[in-house]
């Protein structure tokens, strides 16, 4: 993808349109979909919402789905079962915390994220899909709820532009928010649904590793671990100088021996995300990849 110097920085409403055109064989019709608008088969396998049967509750099962009259009349708690639905939502979750506004190579974490979103929705509206999304900063987020149509595609992107915006200020890093984020994730996305977690994942505590496989439980998710070159590799051998703007830190990576245990910490830490959902995908994005090229490969695979 061909950007300006603007647009490696900040997403406008015009570029993330302009992904349309690339957009329509990311999530191939052949390879996930069936016959019927909107249902989807391998790789993506879920529980779907349409009622099936009711059973003894077993461990694991979604508390939710308890069928409180059955349990009464038999004494055993017995919960519902789903057939998969005819259609089922993609739904985008976009990380706008502090360290996404970061990149020395190719472009903002940010803007990755802004343009990985905008694909997927873009090739959701291809095939006829409900498109919802949940965008969240340090300090506030925003939902959409599932709907199909290029309307709802434009909303995402307008919302992800004007979240951007607001959030370009100077930031306070709040470790919590990537943790409420996925609990509300976990409140209002319906089982069965198709989850893009776009995000550098980081700040991951308990409580939000927990979160994340429950939702992995009953969805089919995909994680988009955005990273800038540095994050994964600390360049040759020298003293550098980095700076945000307010304020300027020297690096030095004289010491191999500091430079390998920093590239093991980041694979370390993809290792450890890959293992939490060890059943769904896994696609690490640097910033100077280009997006559909990521994408498209990944489902390919």
């Amino acid at each position: 993808m061909i950007l300006n110097k603007e647009e490696r920085v900040h997403v406008t409403v015009p570029a993330l349109i302009r992904l349309n055109q690339n957009a329509k064989p990311l999530l191939p019709a052949n390879a996930i979909r069936a016959q019927q608008s909107g249902q989807y088969l391998s790789p993506f396998k879920g529980q779907g919402m349409e009622f099936n049967e009711v059973r003894p509750y077993q461990e694991g099962d979604d508390m939710r789905h308890i069928d409180w009259r059955v349990t009464a009349r038999r004494g055993k708690t017995h919960t519902k079962l789903f057939h998969e639905e005819r259609e089922r939502a993609v739904f985008l979750w976009v990380d706008y915390r502090a360290p996404m506004f970061f990149a020395t190579q190719g472009v903002f974490k940010s803007v990755f994220a802004a343009q990985c979103a905008s694909l997927l929705a873009w090739s959701a509206n291809y095939h006829n899909d409900r498109v919802g999304g949940l965008i969240f900063s340090d300090s506030n987020h925003h939902e959409l709820k599932p709907k199909r149509g290029k309307a709802q595609v434009l909303h995402l992107i307008k919302q992800l532009v004007n979240m951007q915006t607001q959030e370009t200020s100077p930031l306070t890093i709040n470790k919590e928010a990537g943790q409420y984020a996925l609990a509300r994730l976990r409140r209002v996305v319906r089982p069965g649904s198709l989850i893009f977690l776009i995000s550098d994942f980081r700040y991951m505590n308990t409580e939000a590793e927990l979160h994340l496989r429950q939702i992995a439980k009953h969805n089919d998710v995909v994680m988009l671990f955005i990273y800038d070159p540095l994050e994964s590799q600390l360049p040759p051998s020298g003293r550098y100088r980095l700076s945000d703007g307010e304020s300027d830190i020297t690096m030095n990576t004289v010491d191999q021996e500091k430079v390998i245990k920093y590239h093991n910490r980041f694979e370390q830490h993809k290792a450890h995300l890959q293992k939490l959902l060890h059943r769904h995908r896994l696609l690490a994005c640097a910033t100077t990849d280009d997006p559909i090229k990521i994408l498209q490969s990944g489902f390919r695979r």
